[in-house]
């Protein structure tokens, strides 16, 4: 029996992590400055430069450590801990888990008040068309 360990590929860690955040490759590669070619590889490699490490993972939302210790199991022990106990604390009448992200509510209404002000800016120079 080999007690050798099994070295962790960071590429694929970055990949699985990509995904599970719903980012494409595109996306990641413009929030670091690069293009989706050069992601690509980055995920096929099994060690990634440390300085290209951090910027992907402040793009990402982890931190290096997440990108270099990511496994699929603690995902899901975490998942299904996550949803034991937001079944119990509801059987309690608790609940204090947001059912969404607090910051895309704000870029969504940020989003539309812009619109709003767009709308109302095309309204007034059709005003003044007009006279």
């Amino acid at each position: 029996m080999s007690t050798t360990t099994k070295s962790k590929h960071i590429g694929r860690n970055i990949s699985r992590i990509r995904e599970l955040k719903g980012m494409k490759q595109e996306a990641l590669a413009q929030a670091i400055g690069s293009n989706q070619q050069a992601i690509s590889i980055i995920e096929n490699s099994e060690t990634v430069d440390k300085e290209k490490l951090v910027e992907i993972a402040k793009a990402l939302g982890v931190t290096v450590e997440a990108l270099e210790n990511f496994s699929e199991e603690a995902v899901f022990n975490f998942f299904n801990n996550f949803y034991d106990n937001s079944s119990i604390s509801g059987a309690q009448g608790i609940n204090n888990s947001c059912t969404f992200n607090p910051l895309d509510k704000v870029v969504e209404l940020y989003e539309r008040l812009v619109q709003a002000e767009k709308d109302k800016n095309e309204y007034l120079e059709k005003l003044l068309k007009g006279k």
